[in-house]
């Protein structure tokens, strides 16, 4: 069964606490990863994964640079989940 916008962003915020230490709360969907939540390419790759683990989607290396926004990883995960 295809996760909420809401259950994604939750464990995106918790994947994110445990990587780079910012607090699930700081994640929004209109925040940038590098700007806003000033997180690093390597905590980057981490992040994705944690996230590949938790929802069982992949990302491929080529497409985490176009993630730029906690949006865009929603958006990704959702996508990934219709087409599996």
């Amino acid at each position: 069964m295809a996760m909420t916008e809401q259950e994604i962003l939750a464990g995106l915020g918790e994947i994110i606490d445990e990587v780079a230490g910012v607090p699930a709360d700081q994640v929004t969907p209109d925040k940038t990863f590098v700007d806003d939540l000033d997180i690093d390419s390597l905590s980057m790759v981490e992040i994705a994964v944690a996230a590949q683990d938790k929802f069982g989607v992949e990302i491929p290396d080529e497409q985490l640079k176009d993630l730029k926004t906690v949006q865009d990883v929603i958006d990704y995960v959702r996508r990934a989940e219709v087409s599996a």
